[in-house]
């Protein structure tokens, strides 16, 4: 399971959402592992803590990722005790930011209240390292892929070069998979090839006949200006397209904080023969020119599946936040046009937005939450992977609703003083859900 930690980015020379972590020295003076008078035993790095890092924290906390420290080894892990202990016990670390009480996920980051309580005793008795016989084999990671080893890794074809400075139009790129026969992926990993810059990734996949991708769904305007967008697309017979354009399917997304998707057993997504992969790259200039050549890694299925998964997106990109609201609602809402089960919602907001909420309401009119998100952090994102797939019938609905805070009080906000609507750079705003779903094969 992947239970992911810190994470730091730096925005047009904004700073947002860094976790500060002040290193703080630890006295050991007169403190052992158990007490004089026989008091609890104070947990060790060797038994106790590294387990609970190299399980919830090492995936992000080692180097060349994105954490600002290595949490591997004790020497490494020492001098930030008092700081993982606060930031543990705060519940800010690992990040996880669903609603506890609403919906189970399998990539759930939370430790349990045993595992905080070991960390906070360890520090509080100083941090002692205890005996190396006892250090479990810290996690081997392929070339730092979280999948594992691909079993194909698809660049972009040449190296892009960020300006120090600016704004930075989208960049698209387009490489042949070099696929001779249709490919079953079971798992598939977006990275960045320099962290610094690159906001996020969009990976598609672009059929060579030009057939329309599949969607289990469609979406129902809201507003007069969306539902008249939607006439717009009807006539041009875009109707439907997501964020790549109506010809281009989803397969794969990099932003602040998500993590790779694997589906479960005897569900994958094909890829067709002679595909190309298209990426689309929104770059953020930080003060200091950066060349970036990110790629895509996959991981096939051994046998074609019972169940195709497919990813997709929807959004309403027609509303305006005014300028001082501190609590705007915008919602989107898509109707299902088949029996699917969905596997993962992926919420997607900048800086101003502050929670998410997903409910389904099935075709006799029930309706419950699925998804609960009440602190949205721009710098931790995830998509959020339901334990149990929803099952989901044709004519039933989801409806997205966000929330935003566009005044002073909101710390991240580049400018409280102007209204703010849908756009590419962090200082705009956004209203945009990922969503992945299975069908059966043959539909």
């Amino acid at each position: 399971m992947y239970r992911g930690t810190w994470h730091n980015h730096t925005f047009g020379g904004i700073v947002i959402g860094i976790v500060t972590v002040m290193i703080s020295s630890i006295g050991v003076a007169g403190l052992s592992a158990a007490g004089a008078n026989g008091a609890e035993t104070v947990p060790t790095f060797t038994k106790d803590v590294a387990p609970i890092l190299y399980e919830a924290c090492v995936m992000c906390h080692r180097p060349g990722e994105v954490a600002p420290m290595s949490l591997i080894s004790y020497r490494e892990t020492r001098p930030w005790g008092r700081s993982i202990k606060n930031k543990v016990l705060s519940g800010e670390m690992p990040p996880w930011h669903a609603d506890p009480t609403v919906g189970r996920f399998s990539n759930e980051r939370r430790l349990t209240e045993a595992e905080r309580d070991i960390i906070a005793r360890w520090v509080d008795g100083g941090a002692p390292e205890g005996d190396a016989d006892q250090l479990p084999p810290a996690p081997v990671f392929a070339d730092g892929w979280q999948i594992g080893t691909p079993d194909v890794v698809i660049e972009m074809p040449t190296a892009f070069d960020v300006p120090a400075e600016g704004e930075v139009d989208y960049q698209y790129f387009s490489t042949p998979t070099q696929f001779t026969e249709d490919k079953w992926v079971q798992a598939i990993e977006v990275r960045p090839g320099a962290r610094s810059v690159v906001h996020h990734i969009l990976a598609f996949v672009q059929d060579p006949s030009g057939a329309r991708p599949s969607s289990a769904y469609r979406q129902i305007p809201i507003g007069a200006a969306a539902e008249a967008a939607a006439a717009r697309a009807r006539e041009r017979g875009r109707e439907g397209a997501g964020p790549g354009g109506p010809r281009r399917t989803l397969i794969g997304t990099m932003a602040p904080g998500t993590n790779p998707q694997v589906f479960e057993p005897d569900t994958a997504m094909r890829i067709p023969k002679g595909s190309e992969l298209v990426f689309q790259l929104h770059y953020t200039a930080v003060g200091e020119a950066a060349s970036d050549r990110s790629r895509v890694g996959l991981i096939f299925a051994d046998a074609p599946p019972a169940r195709e998964m497919r990813s997709g997106a929807f959004l309403n990109a027609y509303f305006e936040i005014p300028a001082g609201a501190t609590d705007e609602r915008v919602d989107t809402l898509i109707e299902f046009t088949q029996d699917v089960e969905v596997t993962a919602l992926f919420p997607h907001s900048h800086l101003l937005g502050t929670r998410w909420e997903y409910r389904l309401t099935y075709p006799d009119g029930r309706t419950e939450t699925v998804l609960s998100v009440p602190k949205y952090d721009f710098n931790w994102q995830a998509y959020y992977q339901f334990e149990e797939p929803l099952t989901v019938p044709k004519g039933a609905r989801i409806e997205a609703s966000a929330w935003y805070d566009n005044s002073a009080a909101n710390k991240s906000n580049p400018d409280p003083t102007i209204a703010v609507g849908w756009g590419e750079q962090t200082w705009d705003e956004m209203q945009y859900s990922g969503i992945t779903y299975s069908v059966k094969k043959e539909q």
